[in-house]
């Protein structure tokens, strides 16, 4: 990392949450390509597709400590 971006990131680390959420969002916009209208769409029928499979019982949620903790062990 660049010294510009080291002391960018330093600064970032220093926000709020709320803050860095938004900046994070930002950033990530900022990635924005011809196609993000069709990712979009893809991403959404998937989570609908997800959403539908749970309520259906065909799939199981997790609570979020479980999967707060799984990533934790990695």
């Amino acid at each position: 990392m660049t010294a510009t971006a080291e002391k960018i990131m330093n600064d970032a680390l220093s926000l709020t949450p709320a803050e860095r959420a938004e900046m994070i969002e930002r950033l990530f916009q900022s990635f924005d390509t011809p196609r993000k209208a069709e990712i979009d769409a893809a991403w959404a029928a998937e989570f609908e597709s997800r959403l539908d499979a749970c309520k259906e019982g065909k799939i199981k949620a997790s609570p979020v400590e479980e999967v707060m903790e799984r990533i934790n062990r990695r």
